[in-house]
């Protein structure tokens, strides 16, 4: 089954933004450091953009948060760039004759509900600035230098 890790590496992607603001970041050596393809990251910050989530300029490799990373939810990272894909998935491919296959779907769906709200509310909470402040913490305990893009 394959998922989505579009999330984690905007996120990453946004993190590299707020902490090179000084810093010349292409495409290409953000997505060195997220490990993809720099069309991948090209798409990712044409969603951001779209959702006044960040700002560039074409031919400038020096993006930019459009508002200050404490004012920028997880939810609005996600909103962005999933849209209103729903974090859980059913599986509408079973058997049609089977009345379990049907109905567990249809029960589920109302669980699976409950779990978006209270996913959606959590991530309202957490700010991209609190995600930078964490990773700080970290590369402090693991004496590892913070501010480079390339890893």
């Amino acid at each position: 089954m394959k998922y989505s890790t579009k999330l984690s590496d905007t996120v990453h992607v946004m993190v590299l933004i707020a902490i090179n603001q000084e810093k010349s970041l292409s495409s290409a050596s953000i997505a060195e450091s997220v490990h993809t393809n720099p069309g991948f990251v090209r798409q990712l910050m044409l969603k951001l953009k779209k959702a006044g989530l960040m700002t560039s300029v074409a031919g400038h490799a020096r993006p930019s948060l459009s508002k200050p990373a404490d004012q920028i939810t997880l939810l609005d990272i996600y909103k962005a760039v999933e849209g209103e894909k729903p974090l859980l998935h059913l599986d509408t491919h079973t058997n049609p004759d089977c009345g379990v296959g049907i109905n567990i779907q249809l029960s589920l769906q109302e669980f699976y509900n409950e779990i978006q709200k209270t996913a959606e509310e959590k991530m309202n909470m957490i700010t991209l600035q609190d995600i930078i402040d964490t990773y700080y913490q970290r590369t402090s305990i693991l004496n590892i230098s913070p501010v480079s893009h390339h890893g």
